[in-house]
């Protein structure tokens, strides 16, 4: 698993395989499922992922 988090975006990325990315769907406010042509879950987004997340749970940005 690769995560990536940005912290100007807000944007918290995990991805589960290297399969391409065949389509995305929001399945709540802010959390979108990325999926490969098998429909299988291949990433995971979480947007406004400050609000989202436990305290601790994303780096802290460099002041």
């Amino acid at each position: 698993m690769k995560t990536h988090y940005d912290p100007d975006a807000d944007a918290l990325y995990l991805r589960f395989s290297d399969h391409t990315v065949e389509g995305s769907e929001e399945v709540a406010p802010g959390i979108i499922l990325d999926f490969d042509d098998q429909h299988r879950i291949v990433a995971l987004e979480v947007l406004n992922a400050r609000e989202k997340m436990a305290s601790g749970a994303l780096p802290i940005a460099a002041e």
